[in-house]
């Protein structure tokens, strides 16, 4: 049934109130904005590195001056990029932090070289180092040079943030993503490394990466003489490969001479296309019904196209005009 125009506007109006609303762009943490603030250091370095005083005697304003590679000239030009003016969030922590970051490139830059380190992980606490998370910045599971085997990732790596635990990666199972989910085989396994490998694309479990290394074969496949073997495109179940090893046909086609053939629905007795001058067909497991090149197509027939015209040049009549 077709709503009428207004029925179905509201209805649609009505599923948009219903949806759920897109979610917002997820602010940045604390730690992130920490580490984005020390990249953006970081590059005010390397865009800073051949440069000099500007004037024209660098060498007496580096021996009067100080060299321009640790003076706090290099340091302000640094600082002016850090920020967009209408980012507000960096302004804000850089105004708060300044003098963190002038004290540590004037005073403590030697000791501390890892500037995210020394500012982010030991003196702002916002984040943690590399395999380890928390508000106590412990190590992951697997232990923090290789949170997880190697084969996940830890939750809260590197914030105040998450449990520690693991999310493995595909292939990979268990607390610390040493084992193998099914579809996959262990090809290497020893006290510190687990790596495992994709079955055959016919094996659900494996020991191995051929079809004969099956434990178990996918859906669609069976296991014949020692090896998981394809079934016929035609087949629901079987017994081995081609389709005269089908168990059932899908539909569209039928068991004939002791194999799954396509039904030819367009030579059936009972027409598989209704309406009138409609040709039928025959596809593999289905059919199409097409009207004739030059026939008009509508609900209930294909019109030729003599009919067709004189349908157009013969406009319904008007009725009569009635006195009043």
């Amino acid at each position: 049934m077709r709503l009428p125009r207004p029925a179905a506007l509201g209805l649609l109006s009505l599923l948009l109130l219903l949806l759920p609303a897109p979610e917002a762009a997820k602010k940045p943490t604390p730690c992130q904005r920490c580490r984005g603030l020390v990249d953006k250091f970081n590059q005010g370095l390397v865009d800073t590195a051949k440069k000099n005083f500007g004037g024209g005697n660098t060498a007496w304003e580096e021996k009067t001056l100080s060299k321009y590679e640790s003076s706090e000239i290099r340091l302000l030009e640094i600082l002016e990029g850090l920020c967009e003016s209408s980012d507000f969030e960096c302004n804000q922590m850089l105004e708060a932090q300044e003098e963190h970051l002038e004290a540590w490139w004037l005073q403590l830059k030697n000791e501390y070289p890892d500037l995210f380190e020394w500012f982010c992980v030991k003196t702002l606490k916002l984040c943690c180092s590399p395999g380890t998370y928390g508000p106590d910045c412990l190590a992951c599971q697997g232990g923090s040079q290789r949170p997880c085997s190697g084969n996940g990732h830890c939750s809260g790596d590197g914030s105040r943030q998450g449990d520690g635990s693991c999310r493995c990666h595909v292939g990979y199972q268990g607390p610390l993503c040493t084992d193998c989910m099914d579809g996959y085989f262990s090809s290497l396994r020893n006290e510190t490394h687990s790596v495992c490998t994709a079955c055959d694309e016919s094996c659900k479990t494996c020991s191995g990466p051929t079809n004969r290394d099956c434990g178990e074969c996918e859906v669609g496949w069976v296991l014949d003489e020692g090896a998981c073997v394809e079934c016929d495109s035609s087949c629901v179940g079987c017994t081995g490969e081609g389709p005269g090893n089908c168990k059932e046909c899908i539909p569209g086609y039928a068991k004939e001479h002791g194999q799954c053939a396509d039904v030819d629905e367009c030579s059936l007795a009972e027409k598989a296309c209704v309406r009138k001058n409609e040709n039928c067909y025959n596809t593999p497991g289905s059919y199409v019904c097409v009207c004739p090149d030059g026939f008009e197509e509508t609900e209930d027939a294909c019109v030729p196209p003599a009919e067709a015209e004189a349908t157009e040049e013969s406009p319904t009549q008007l009725p009569a005009h009635e006195d009043l």
